[in-house]
């Protein structure tokens, strides 16, 4: 474990990182929630449904997109909750809506109690992608902040390995009593984390937020380090309330909100279109015309695990190489893998013949790049660039985009392949993706180690 060292006293991170791990079981949860519709599909449109009848194509749709559209509307409530109640409360509400969604589902099934479950996965997501982040990154030291960040990603897809590996061997009520216990157990222990810092700074409790900066660092309260760190949070805080309600005119009037903004504005939108949940979608159909000899069990898990190896991959290495060239490496391997499926396809189409496993293994970079890059590190850079007094709303917007992009995307996908052919689509993602390659390079600031103060000095071009 990283011991940090002042000149008054020996800090310690164990807190930091027991209680991100702690904060994560929500992104654990929804790992198991996002990968709970992949085994459960063929058992919903079975004769044996637990619904009583075998649901239509356009059933399992509306269950498996709800939670997209209902991210939305959670992202709008977490905006508020989270500068109102605070980091811990939207964590906690989160929670409740995870244990929610198995709880709906233990009910007498139907096609309407699933769309329910789902909206309630889908609020609850809102909640892993906006107010985790951000609770994470206020009480995380400079110097780990990457790694700790990193993890939320690596708990989901751990979530969603888990939810396949269970699907395809346990019955649907079977799996329900094993998961429904987690969010309820996290509830538990979570009512005994603190409060964010910079939230209590915010909200006058200046005493509790040395006394939690200092527990959270293994320090004494009377630390230079611990209260260096308080008097920059009050500094910013007295700026803040000196100035009039920021709306997003003012944000776009300041030059380093305003760059920030667009930056990650344009990262989100590469993200959420990068073509990651739609490969994830045609992955079963490029491993089964592809002639490699693979067997269903392994076929279904090969993605989780390509997926939770690229989260390794980023929480080992955030936090010594940077943001910036691991989100530019993971988009230039997207893009080199799209580019080749997409050929391949083509080539097909005009009998020529390719390297079965070529398709396979380039489907695995895929979604070993978004593992590792494209799906963690927007949410990273984003609870670092922003300036406490704005990040929950920017953020919240961000998020909110990200939801609504990755729902058209699926809709555009399937209207794309189905008129033009699924190499068009993948040719598309392979522009989207060398794009987003050329914010990361050209425009993205690196973060890692740098206080927002720092940053921000960087985006108004005070120095390079």
């Amino acid at each position: 474990m990283t011991v940090t060292k002042t000149s008054e006293s020996k800090g310690h991170t164990r807190v930091q990182w027991a209680v991100t791990i702690l904060c994560n079981f929500t992104n654990f949860t929804y790992g198991l929630q996002a990968g709970w519709m992949s085994p459960m599909t063929k058992l919903l449109q079975s004769e044996d449904s637990p619904t009583g009848r075998s649901l239509s194509d356009s059933e399992i749709s509306w269950i498996a997109s709800t939670p997209c559209l209902a991210a939305v509307v959670g992202v709008l409530s977490f905006i508020q909750i989270v500068d109102r109640c605070g980091r811990k409360q939207g964590i906690l509400i989160t929670i409740v809506l995870q244990a929610l969604t198995w709880i709906i589902k233990m009910l007498p099934p139907s096609t309407y109690s699933l769309i329910a479950a789902r909206a309630a996965c889908g609020l609850a997501g809102a909640g892993c992608f906006h107010v985790v982040p951000m609770y994470v990154k206020e009480i995380a030291q400079d110097d780990i902040r990457g790694t700790l960040s990193s993890i939320f990603v690596l708990a989901q897809s751990a979530g969603i390995l888990i939810m396949y590996a269970m699907g395809g061997y346990l019955n649907y009520y079977t799996v329900l009593w094993v998961v429904v216990g987690i969010p309820i157990l996290a509830f538990g222990l979570f009512l005994r984390a603190p409060e964010s810092p910079a939230y209590l700074v915010r909200e006058g409790k200046v005493d509790e937020a040395v006394s939690t900066l200092a527990y959270l660092r293994g320090m004494s309260a009377e630390d230079k380090e611990i209260q260096g760190e308080i008097e920059t949070l009050k500094k910013d805080d007295d700026y803040f309330k000196s100035m009039p309600e920021i709306s997003m005119l003012t944000i776009l009037k300041d030059k380093a909100w305003r760059k920030a903004f667009i930056i990650m504005l344009l990262i989100i939108i590469v993200h959420a279109t990068n073509g990651a949940f739609s490969i994830l979608n045609y992955a079963a159909t490029i491993v089964s015309t592809s002639g490699v000899a693979m067997s269903p069990e392994l076929q279904a898990l090969s993605i989780p695990i390509c997926m939770t190896v690229g989260c390794l991959i980023t929480f080992l290495t955030i936090d010594r190489l940077g943001r910036k060239p691991i989100l530019t490496t993971a988009f230039v391997v997207s893009a080199v893998a799209f580019t080749c499926i997409a050929t391949t396809g083509l080539l097909q189409q005009h009998g020529w013949a390719t390297p079965g496993w070529l398709n396979v293994v380039m489907l695995m970079l895929v979604v070993c790049s978004y593992g590792c890059g494209v799906s963690p590190i927007p949410f990273i850079a984003m609870s670092e660039v922003f300036n406490f007094q704005i990040r929950a709303k920017l953020m919240g917007y961000l998020v909110m985009l990200a939801w609504l992009m990755s729902f058209f995307q699926l809709l555009a996908f399937s209207a794309v392949t189905s008129s033009f052919g699924a190499h068009v689509s993948f040719y598309i993602f392979t522009v989207i993706n060398m794009f987003g390659a050329i914010v990361a390079v050209i425009l993205l600031p690196e973060t890692k180690g740098k206080s927002v103060e720092d940053i921000e000095k960087k985006l108004r071009g005070e120095y390079s």
